[in-house]
């Protein structure tokens, strides 16, 4: 089983997001898959309301949620990290060891949702980008 983290600035937009994207997608259960953030901003708080709005109107299931901070030991643990835009990538060099299971989710970047208040926009690239990853990581 491939273990899969994603993470963006809080874990309380787009990384939670991928995360349940890619669990609703996982129709036969070949990856584990967690969430986690860059800083240390958002930790404890549950999913941003207009995350969970989205979520809704896309029939993607999710549970209570507390955002975490990414670790050291999260190296060792996932097999792919997959962040959103540049700034995770950087953010990401400081706190792994090694940056050989570091990519970004999309070809661009993903715009975080809370600044740019597309909410919808960004449901839409993480889905296709999940999708995409689901079949070429299969």
């Amino acid at each position: 089983m491939k273990k899969i983290l994603f993470v963006c600035h809080g874990n309380i937009c787009r990384s939670v997001m991928a995360d349940y994207i890619m669990k609703y997608l996982d129709k036969e259960n070949k990856f584990y898959i967690e969430s986690k953030a860059t800083t240390t901003e958002a930790l404890g708080n549950d999913i941003y309301k207009p995350v969970k709005e989205v979520l809704d109107k896309n029939n993607i299931p999710y549970k209570k949620h507390r955002a975490r901070q990414i670790s050291y030991k999260d190296y060792y643990d996932f097999d792919y990290i997959f962040c959103m835009d540049n700034e995770n990538l950087y953010d990401l060099e400081r706190i792994l060891p090694n940056s050989d299971k570091t990519y970004l989710l999309s070809d661009k970047e993903i715009d975080d949702p809370w600044y740019t208040r597309d909410f919808d926009l960004c449901f839409r690239e993480i889905y296709s980008n999940v999708e995409r990853l689901i079949n070429k990581i299969k």
